[in-house]
């Protein structure tokens, strides 16, 4: 009986040195190059002793931040489009001599037009007596009454400017 002890006990021995030798052979080599891995995949993510997870939260916060500053972005764009829709964006002007005596260009159109054509063209016609001065609507770049060739001009001018 105490043969059989000692070859149960030797064949415990035995067995508990091969898991030695394995785990000194294959695991503890194989456990060595995935932590080797793991070490290397957290500094090429996350820059930093605190691992590849907060450095993955950390642009997903910061991901999160971007898109709610360019829905705000977005949102600000569209307000000033429709801001820019009306506002007078188109300038033509003309000097001229009304009366024939009288000199230096002193009689001016002006349109003062949007993005759409649309606005008023002034006119001011000076003569030696007094000045005078007329403004009408414009509607995608045509005048709603008859308009001079100045007028005219000058909402040429307007139309022509980007």
């Amino acid at each position: 009986m105490q043969t059989s002890l000692i070859a149960a006990a030797a064949a415990f021995v035995a067995s508990v040195i091969a898991l030695l030798v394995y785990h000194a052979a294959v695991v503890r080599p194989a456990f060595s190059k995935l932590q080797e891995t793991i070490d290397v995949h957290d500094g090429l993510i996350g820059g930093s002793a605190r691992g590849a997870s907060a450095r993955l939260s950390e642009l997903q916060t910061g991901q999160q931040r971007l898109d709610d500053a360019i829905a705000a972005a977005a949102a600000r764009v569209a307000t000033l489009e429709t801001l820019a829709a009306t506002d007078v964006s188109r300038i033509g002007f003309v000097r001229y001599n009304a009366i024939d005596d009288v000199g230096s260009d002193l009689s001016y159109a002006l349109a003062l037009l949007n993005r759409n054509g649309d606005g008023v063209v002034l006119s001011s016609l000076y003569s030696r007596t007094d000045t005078r001065t007329y403004g009408k609507q414009v509607e995608g770049f045509e005048p709603s009454a008859q308009a001079s060739d100045e007028e005219v001009q000058a909402i040429a001018r307007a139309k022509d400017q980007r």
